[in-house]
């Protein structure tokens, strides 16, 4: 099978395009749509006109409600309004896309999908926004759970990945996920990731994604070390002939990269926690907020206007102004007019200056300030997370309140809002728990655009190289497709060129012309391949994942490390010598989480079994918990608790059951694991016994999931108070 082939034709007009060195940079489209969190500038601001001043949830200037349970902000585009949102209970617990109709508030379609992997816990479901092209009329979306999908208009799945076991992704409890944006050819966004080879430490990285195929472009790995999950959303700016994606991250700093090419300019370091808040430029003015400790002060909180103009770390430079003690954890801030708004914890908006960081006034809006405000038509349309929605009019020292509404449950509790209103086509879409509520004038016209933005032309020598796909997870005797682009010293396309060399690293196999081909009898394998042109040099990452049977006893497994093509093992999990024999140790963390799941193959992998022999210590009264991953289903001895569990979404535990069952440390036992569907349903079946006893023809437990994972990477799992021990690892067909 040749990986890649299917994007070639995307790349063959931008070949003959760039064969006379010109590159062409598509800036921001400003018209009615609003296709990115931050709106059509990704500022917070829309230059829509004819707005309402007022409403009410009860029905005033209400042109629609549509029914899901919204957390994060809307997109606007071509008459549809698309939303993420939680819905179910109990067992029917999903992640949700919901496509409405934006003349009539229609249901035109949804899709729903399951939670895997993750302990984000279902209120917090649905965090991201969506991202949509224009050009191709697609929209992406980041579940809490990893799932990050491509759907046309019409709600069919053009592309999906699941980033948890493709690449490592890591979520936490809190719920803090990445929303995409897309820009040119590509949809971006950065997560926290641990995944193979010189990507096994845990880091924040920027992902760019092929937007029509879903393959892997660029990745780039910032070098702080993560202080927290973040869910900063970025946004593209041109300063200073750069095409920049501006971001804060994990390690509290604010980064600018080339959006082409995932190369770092410049570093801000601005907070001693991650960063949540979204930037926002204007000019070559970018400005960020936080509500951690600052890294020169002992205040709370701070809001900085940056130059964006500069290069390396510009934290000492480049800072034109700040604001000290203002804690802007969670809102994006808006700018409009040369004024910047924000919101902080406490639910205060702010009115500053964005040239001197004056402030100009504040209004209170609230009590808890995590929805961002938006500006359209001379008005203010701002979110407090207790039901409440303002509209002001903003003035030079103050802001008059325009109307002041409170959406309500149907018990009559206050509904949380913890997104943004959007602008688009005359009407204000906001986004609550009790709903998508549309306000607009009765009698609205057809929908129409407005505006536009230009192209930028540049061309430049070659001072960078990129191989796409940057990375591939194949078969063994599979092929694989490489292309080499290059780009100026400022990241903007020239073309692609022929190498002069390609290099394997790490695995066998042949390549020529850009094609790999691996080596059948050489098994799983992961390591890169590179190219040479002159003196500028590039990378790519392979991973060649077992065909089944796959057996694993650990013998060949050098002491110290665990097989390179796993996902999530190196540095968790290490080959140990016991008594003669080699085997698999996770003992307990020193930094982070003991919990760990390993991924083994692809993540469309089914029809198979996994089994291993497992064996867990009980050091001062604790004992870990040991098992199995079988199509995004975990099967677990849990030690403290002497029970056998099967779950997928370890905080709800959607359709998770339990046994008692005892079992001893510093004892072996054998651990089996199968998926079956049957009328609709996923039986899982997992078993256990002692080493060497005779394998019982019975399952020792079986869950019953109606709602069921069709498909998945196989692997183990361990959460390791305690050693932990694995031999004997295999991974067949299921008969």
């Amino acid at each position: 099978m040749r990986y890649g082939e299917r994007i070639r034709n995307v790349y063959a007009t931008l070949a003959a395009i760039c064969c006379v060195a010109v590159a062409l940079i598509v800036a921001p489209t400003a018209d009615a749509a609003w296709t990115h969190w931050r709106g059509p500038t990704q500022t917070g601001a829309s230059p829509e006109t004819g707005l309402v001043s007022s409403w009410s949830p009860e029905g005033e200037n209400v042109l629609w409600k549509g029914d899901a349970i919204v957390r994060s902000t809307p997109i606007i585009m071509d008459g549809r309004a698309y939303v993420m949102a939680r819905v179910g209970k109990d067992i029917t617990e999903q992640e949700q896309v919901v496509c409405f109709d934006v003349m009539t508030g229609k249901m035109l379609w949804e899709d729903r999908f399951n939670l895997y992997h993750t302990t984000v816990p279902f209120n917090r479901v649905g965090w991201t926004s969506p991202a949509g092209d224009p050009e191709t009329n697609t929209i992406f979306v980041h579940g809490v759970g990893g799932v990050f999908n491509c759907y046309t208009a019409d709600g069919e799945i053009v592309w999906s990945r699941s980033l948890t076991e493709d690449v490592g992704r890591i979520s936490g409890y809190g719920g803090r996920t990445n929303t995409p944006i897309v820009d040119g050819d590509l949809v971006i966004f950065g997560f926290l990731s641990s995944s193979w080879g010189d990507q096994v430490a845990g880091r924040a990285r920027f992902h760019a994604f092929d937007k029509r195929t879903g393959d892997t472009v660029w990745i780039s790995t910032l070098p702080g070390r993560p202080l927290d999950t973040f869910y900063s959303v970025p946004v593209i700016a041109d300063i200073d002939d750069q095409h920049l994606l501006i971001t804060g991250s994990a390690d509290g700093n604010v980064y600018a990269l080339q959006a082409n090419t995932g190369k770092i300019v410049w570093t801000f370091q601005f907070s001693k926690r991650g960063l949540n808040t979204s930037p926002v430029v204007d000019g070559y003015r970018v400005y960020i907020g936080h509500s951690e400790e600052n890294i020169d002060t002992n205040a709370m909180g701070r809001v900085v206007c940056i130059d964006g103009r500069g290069s390396g770390d510009i934290t000492k430079t480049n800072e034109l102004w700040r604001i000290d003690g203002m804690g802007v954890g969670y809102t994006g801030l808006a700018v409009d007019k040369g004024v910047v708004y924000a919101i902080d914890n406490a639910s205060n908006l702010h009115a500053i200056n964005g040239e001197s960081g004056k402030i100009n006034w504040t209004h209170s809006l609230g009590t808890v300030g995590k929805g961002s405000p938006t500006i359209a038509d001379g008005k203010i349309y701002a979110p407090e997370v207790n039901g409440r929605i303002h509209i002001l009019e903003p003035r030079a020292t103050e802001a008059v309140s325009l109307d002041h509404d409170e959406v309500k449950m149907p018990d009559g509790r206050l509904a949380e809002v913890y997104g943004s209103p959007a602008v688009a086509y005359g009407r204000v879409f906001i986004p609550t728990e009790a709903g998508l509520f549309c306000i607009g004038k009765e009698g609205l016209g057809p929908l129409e655009s407005v505006g536009g933005f230009g192209r930028m032309i540049s061309d430049g020598e070659a001072a960078q190289l990129q191989i796409i796909p940057a990375e591939v997870t194949i078969y063994p005797g599979e092929s694989a497709k490489f292309y080499l682009r290059r780009f100026t010293a400022n990241g903007v396309l020239i073309g692609d060129v022929k190498p002069e060399s390609w290099t394997l690293n790490g695995i066998s196999g042949t390549i020529s012309d850009g094609e790999y081909s691996s080596d059948a009898s050489a098994g799983p394998q992961a390591g890169t391949v590179s190219v040479k042109l002159r003196d500028l040099t590039a990378t790519a990452r392979v991973r060649v994942v077992p065909t089944l049977p796959y057996e694993e006893d650990f013998t060949n497994v050098a002491v110290d490390s665990s097989p390179n093509f796993w996902i999530g093992s190196i540095g968790k999990f290490m080959v140990v010598e016991q008594d003669g024999n080699r085997l698999l140790k996770k003992p307990p963390s020193d930094r982070g989480l003991d919990t760990a799941y390993v991924y083994i193959g692809k993540s469309d992998e089914k029809g198979y079994t996994v089994e291993a022999d497992v064996m867990g210590a009980k050091p001062r009264r604790q004992m870990p918990d040991v098992g199995l991953i079988a199509n995004r289903y975990t099967m677990t001895l849990k030690g403290n608790h002497q029970q056998l569990q099967i779950f997928s979404w370890a905080s709800d535990l959607r359709m998770a059951k339990d046994m008692p069952f005892k079992w001893e440390p510093d004892v072996w036992y054998s651990m089996k694991m199968a998926v079956e569907y049957a009328d609709g349903k996923a039986l899982v079946h997992g078993k256990v016994w002692r080493k060497g006893d005779p394998e019982p023809d019975a399952w020792t437990l079986t869950a019953e999931d109606p709602l069921p994972n069709l498909e998945g990477s196989p692997g183990i799992y361990g959460s390791s108070v305690a050693d932990i021990y694995y031999d004997n690892l295999r991974i067949t067909k299921s008969e």
